[in-house]
């Protein structure tokens, strides 16, 4: 596990952040949002332990701007487990072609849609199809934006946090 230094905690602070006003500037476009995709690349840098928190931060932080509600908690955990699948990916990301990489982003659109669904329709209310089924334009909505933002934020985002937070641009900087 990383060592959580003033300078990471203000890096996860700093990150949770942008993706608080991220989530908000798209609010307007129903499930189009950098927040999976900016959660994907930090996990890729900071590792699973300190992507499950920027996932759980950043989650609280905007929903308090958003509304909270039992979603959140489906959220945190959608998020969270994306962000820790992404950190132990980011190990190999070197090794994998890159096409790959857009399209596992838009693989955690309808992830994050998935369980949103098993937990607030199928656990919740007891209705897990009918809230799956008129969820899918929802989440292919997700996987899309996901795909765009990947494909234009994935080298300067990459660049900056590797060189500013690890400082090393080896495949194992978070896992050192």
């Amino acid at each position: 596990m990383n060592k959580l230094t003033v300078k990471r905690i203000t890096i996860i602070a700093l990150l949770a952040a942008i993706l608080t006003v991220g989530r908000i500037a798209f609010a307007m476009i129903p499930n189009v949002q950098p927040n999976t995709t900016i959660l994907i690349l930090a996990s890729f840098v900071l590792g699973p332990a300190q992507g499950l928190l920027l996932a759980i931060l950043s989650t609280i932080t905007t929903n308090l701007f958003l509304g909270h509600g039992l979603w959140t908690f489906g959220q945190m955990f959608a998020w969270g487990l994306i962000a820790v699948m992404s950190a132990y990916l980011g190990k190999y990301r070197h090794n994998i072609p890159w096409l790959l990489l857009p399209i596992y982003a838009g693989f955690c659109g309808f992830l994050f849609g998935f369980i949103m669904s098993v937990i607030f329709g199928g656990i919740i209310m007891q209705k897990f199809w009918p809230y799956y089924l008129a969820s899918l334009p929802f989440d292919l909505n997700h996987a899309i934006g996901n795909v765009v933002f990947f494909i234009v934020l994935y080298k300067p985002l990459l660049y900056v946090m590797e060189n500013y937070i690890n400082k090393d641009v080896s495949q194992k900087a978070a896992f050192e």
